[in-house]
């Protein structure tokens, strides 16, 4: 804040004082009077719900931070109460000088309207800048592909020569050409790659319309779409140009080499090792690029979602390409598979968040051919899913210690037997149960009939949508695991003296975010887009759910932080054992400040499932 503005503030701030365990504002009080400051002391946020004791407080202020401004931006009241913990003083801003200072001071209003989003930005800067030091400068992959265009695209009519637009990609050394019509809507696209297979070998006549040897089945992002989902789109199909299309114009074209100078390999070399390796050794390689490629995106800046769409997409990749080899090496008949089969991703890979550290966790589903049993066709399938993940295993992704993997006959299922299962998780729920449910209810195909799953998910989200025992039970076993915040302004630690971000921090926010879904319809399984598509459905402020988001993605960091540097660790000849442990006392004081917000977001979650389910 400027001096003047920050004068002006403290000029009409009043101390006042409260003595442990008064009340400094409540529900009933109304709006909001005052800004608050803590000078000395400490305040706890306690829910005001049935049942509510100590160990309900999901908020605790301290010295230099600041209440309510959820409550004072939308004229309100509170929803918690908010009590001193011990002897208390705190700088007071009557409520007129507060909207005052929001209109005076750019830096105050954006701090108080982005709070957590502007910490975790300061994190992200210290974070790029710590991987920077071992990566080559890149262009982010948050840019807008408009930033990232080099020039004007060049394009001929679908009607001109071949030999005319060879000439005009040599004359001006450029690498690929758009046809368009009289409107500059692309219809095709050839570049110097396609030379040899389209013109050369099958010895096209030069004089014929470029539009024949063109690739018409185009691919396009909008100028606004972000430079990663480009990325996505060549490492999943090998592409090495998109196009990009505004109101059906062609206004430029983007290249991997405009997006990509990794150091070692590029996003599209990964892709393309992954589709046309014959063995293991080719994966194992390509699962070491896959981690090589998440230090460099690191160094970049992209975010924590961003990057594990990354992974996920790659480690989607190498498990089809597995089971692809794995199921025409079967001898399976085709007469046997007719009716389909798909490979399920469960879990992290299901909802698109796998780090660096992951297991198996996995499921087949098929369809029973007229004439065989549902046994006859397990019989037939375990013996390759039992192969595939051997397979993963030696790729760097460890067999589940649960067993939850399509190998176990309990999960290599026919759509109806899944059916039949999922409907009893729902009506009985015992414990098991309702951790399977955690878990299965995150599936997405990844190889194979996709319909199937879709079809899956489609029932499921018809039968939970109106269950209210179960979502009221699913609730309740989320809400076992708290947030690892202590009473009196610390962490709480386990036996190690650590912290399991993933159980204990990340977890929260994905149990919640999956009742979210069940209960409003929404079949995405991404956390991040079952919060905000459930939002609406179940009245959630958009701000609210934005603050949320920003919580898990910093927990999300700091686990693929803590994952990366594990990895690089020297521990003789053996391999480091990641996993999701971290000291607290080893973070620096701003990341310390950010998880400690994050996880008070994590109780803010928990807060809407006990109000909702009344727990």
């Amino acid at each position: 804040m400027e001096p003047g503005h920050l004068s002006w503030m403290l000029e009409r701030m009043r101390l006042a004082y409260y003595a442990k365990d008064e009340v400094i504002l409540s529900p009933e009080q109304g709006a909001a009077e005052y800004f608050f400051v803590i000078k000395q002391g400490l305040v706890h946020g306690e829910q005001k719900v049935a049942n509510a004791s100590e160990a309900d407080t999901w908020l605790e202020l301290t010295e230099g931070e600041c209440f309510p401004l959820g409550a004072l931006l939308a004229n309100r009241a509170v929803a918690s109460i908010y009590r001193a913990g011990q002897d208390t003083f705190c700088y007071e801003l009557p409520n007129d000088d507060f909207h005052t200072l929001l209109g005076l001071s750019e830096p105050f209003r954006d701090f108080c309207t982005h709070r957590i989003a502007n910490l975790l930005e300061h994190s992200k800067q210290i974070i790029q800048a710590q991987f920077a030091q071992s990566s080559t400068e890149q262009q982010s992959l948050n840019s807008p592909l408009s930033a990232v265009i080099r020039r004007l695209p060049v394009t001929c009519s679908s009607q001109t020569s071949i030999k005319d637009a060879l000439q005009q990609m040599h004359d001006l050394r450029i690498g690929s050409m758009v046809a368009v019509d009289d409107n500059e809507c692309p219809l095709g696209i050839f570049t110097l790659h396609d030379v040899l297979e389209r013109i050369a070998l099958p010895q096209i006549d030069l004089a014929g319309p470029v539009i024949d040897i063109m690739t018409t089945d185009l691919t396009s992002l909008p100028p606004y779409a972000p430079a990663y989902e480009a990325a996505l789109y060549m490492a999943k199909h090998g592409f090495r140009h998109v196009l990009v299309v505004e109101n059906k114009k062609l206004v430029g074209l983007v290249s991997e080499k405009d997006l990509f100078a990794l150091q070692r390999v590029g996003l599209r070399q990964i892709g393309t090792s992954i589709r046309h390796a014959e063995n293991v050794e080719a994966l194992q390689q390509a699962a070491a690029d896959i981690r090589s490629m998440a230090h460099n995106m690191m160094a970049q800046g992209v975010s924590a979602e961003q990057l594990t769409q990354f992974i996920s997409t790659f480690n989607d990749s190498l498990t089809a390409r597995v089971a692809e080899l794995e199921m025409a090496a079967s001898g399976i008949p085709d007469s046997l598979l007719a009716e389909g089969w798909c490979w399920m991703a469960l879990g992290s890979e299901g909802r698109f968040e796998q780090t660096l550290n992951t297991d198996q966790d996995n499921a087949l589903i098929f369809k029973v051919p007229e004439g065989v049993s549902a046994d006859h066709m397990r019989k037939q399938l375990l013996p390759v899913a039992k192969r595939i993940n051997a397979k993963l295993a030696l790729c760097g992704f460890p067999l589940c210690k649960g067993q939850i993997m399509a190998s176990n006959p309990k999960w290599c299922l026919s759509l109806d037997e899944w059916k039949r299962t999922f409907s009893n998780w729902v009506a009985n729920g015992t414990p098991e149960e309702l951790m399977h449910a955690s878990i299965f209810f995150d599936f997405r195909p990844v190889h194979g009939m996709q319909t199937l799953a879709e079809e899956l998910r489609s029932w499921l989200a018809k039968m939970t949508v109106e269950n209210t025992r179960f979502l009221h039970m699913m609730a309740a076993n989320a809400l076992r695991n708290r947030p690892p915040l202590g009473i009196v302004r610390d962490f709480v630690l386990n036996s190690s003296n650590r912290i399991d971000l993933k159980l204990n921090g990340f977890a929260p926010f994905v149990d919640a975010a999956r009742i979210f879904s069940l209960a409003a319809g929404v079949s995405y399984t991404g956390t991040i887009q079952r919060f905000r598509l459930s939002a609406p459905a179940l009245h959630i402020a958009p701000a609210e759910v934005e603050a949320w988001i920003n919580a898990l993605l910093f927990i999300q960091m700091l686990r693929l932080r803590h994952h990366y540097e594990t990895s690089m660790r020297k521990s003789g000849e053996a391999q480091p054992v990641m996993d999701n442990l971290i000291d607290p006392g080893l973070l620096n004081d701003l990341d310390r400040r950010i998880l400690k917000e994050a996880f008070r977001q994590a109780r803010k979650v928990q807060a809407k499932l006990t109000l909702d389910y009344q727990l």
